[in-house]
């Protein structure tokens, strides 16, 4: 039942709206149909009831041989007329509500005669007797009844059933055929309701697209906001709930921006001011006369000013304002490959000779760098691929080492997240590659994940979309 439901707003409301629409017509092609079928009634019972009036005042002057040949005179035009002994139908047989109007209606229009003397009943063939209706061979009645080319069926439909008493105890019978049913789709009210169905569709498919726009904007708006804080306001604009939170998302990215901005220039200004008793402490430990102390000391320095440098630019994130353009992605990952193995490292680059992409070219061959240095580092070795489709590209570097504890894979995009507990430089960085790496790839709009090789290794994949 889930994936007959619409999953878009726009579905959905045109489903409620179609539903609501069909509901009401059917509800008024039932009410229709029921007054139809009570006017053809109260007609046909006034046909019936003017043949009877004239055939009532006829047979009671007539003696009973006479009776017979004189009531079939009255058939035609639809309607058989009888006269026998008894009734061909029951006592008490109109319990159905319209019946008993009809009889009603029959005997007033009889000359206001007592109820009792009428029956009336509707009946199939199979309830009653055919025989008991014989046909008067009569032109006039042949023509009428079967028309040109008649061809003859079997009757089929329900007919009314009336009979009435004479004076002397004796009854007058007639038999006409109910109207048939007119097809559903041979009305003009089911073309009037086809009609107004696509007109309505086609106002309510305009209305609410128009209705759900914003709410379109909205999301794409987020979506911009999450890749890029700067990204352009969104336009307050539609009713008034989109507005509001059109307003609400303004305000949000203003904040955030202010925030990312006061963070960068905190620590430009920590940064700076920490190289200069840096320097100072460069000159003095130069002073120092014990070797030993005085190398410990320029490292440990020289640690400092490397994770300085290395918080700025993570904070600064250089990629946000880098403009995007046009690059070749599968010369930029050949050309890594080829510089590390030039630098006496393993690298082999798998994929297409030629792929264009939109993106930020100097921070993505950062990137790119990061991780094949660390899967050349920690790996031994770094195999690069890449394919693409329609709507992303995605790019692997996979490595033989050792791979991660599946609770580190997480944890290594975390800033200052190490495996190495004694946070030497030499052999576990800053902790901010990765970190780096994770920040500028979802500027992008895309992902990067870590991942165990079933066979060893490990495999860092990285997800960009084709348009951000």
């Amino acid at each position: 039942m889930s994936r007959l439901w619409p999953q878009t707003l726009v579905g959905r409301t045109l489903l409620v709206l179609l539903l609501g629409f069909v509901v009401s017509h059917a509800l008024s092609m039932a009410i229709y149909w029921g007054d139809r079928s009570s006017a053809l009634d109260t007609a046909r019972g006034e046909h019936v009831a003017e043949i009877l009036e004239e055939a009532l005042e006829t047979l009671d002057k007539l003696p009973p041989e006479q009776r017979p040949e004189a009531a079939r005179s009255f058939s035609g035009y639809g309607v058989r007329v009888v006269w026998m002994p008894d009734s061909i139908l029951p006592e008490g047989g109109d319990g159905y509500w319209r019946l008993r109007r009809l009889r009603g209606e029959l005997a007033d229009r009889l000359g206001d005669i007592d109820t009792e003397r009428v029956r009336v009943a509707i009946k199939f063939p199979n309830e009653y007797q055919e025989r008991d209706f014989p046909r008067r061979r009569h032109w006039r009645d042949h023509v009428h009844r079967h028309g040109p080319g008649f061809k003859h069926r079997k009757f089929r439909r329900p007919a009314l059933l009336v009979s009435v008493r004479l004076t002397d105890g004796s009854w007058l019978n007639a038999r006409t055929a109910m109207p048939g049913p007119q097809p559903f789709w041979g009305s003009g009210f089911f073309f009037s309701m086809i009609l107004a169905t696509l007109v309505v569709i086609g106002i309510s498919v305009w209305a609410v697209r128009r209705a759900t726009r914003p709410l379109g904007n909205l999301a794409a708006q987020a979506a911009r906001l999450g890749a890029d804080v700067d990204a352009p306001p969104m336009p307050e604009t539609g009713p008034r709930e989109v507005r509001r939170a059109a307003q609400a998302l303004n305000q949000m990215q203003e904040r955030l921006g202010t925030f990312v901005r006061d963070r960068t220039q905190m620590l430009a200004a920590i940064s700076h001011d920490l190289r200069t008793p840096i320097t100072r402490m460069r000159l003095r430990a130069e002073l120092i006369e014990d070797e030993e102390h005085r190398t410990k000391m320029l490292a440990d320095l020289a640690q400092m000013e490397q994770m300085i440098a290395a918080t700025l630019a993570f904070a600064r994130d250089d990629a946000d304002v880098e403009p995007r353009r046009d690059f070749d992605l599968a010369v930029m990952l050949a050309d890594i490959c080829q510089d590390v193995g030039e630098s006496g490292g393993e690298a082999e680059y798998v994929g297409p000779d030629r792929m264009s992409f939109a993106g930020r070219p100097t921070a993505l061959r950062r990137v790119f760098e990061n991780l094949v240095d660390n899967a050349v580092k920690y790996g031994g070795g770094a195999r690069v691929s890449v394919s693409g489709t329609a709507e992303r590209v995605i790019v692997e570097v996979a490595d033989d080492g050792p791979g991660l504890p599946e609770e580190a894979l997480e944890r290594a995009f975390e800033p200052f997240y190490r495996l190495d507990p004694s946070r030497n430089p030499e052999t576990g960085g800053t902790g901010l590659g990765l970190a780096v790496v994770r920040s500028v790839v979802r500027g992008h709009g895309g992902e990067v994940t870590l991942a165990n090789r079933s066979g060893g290794g490990l495999v860092a994949r990285i997800v960009l979309p084709v348009s951000a």
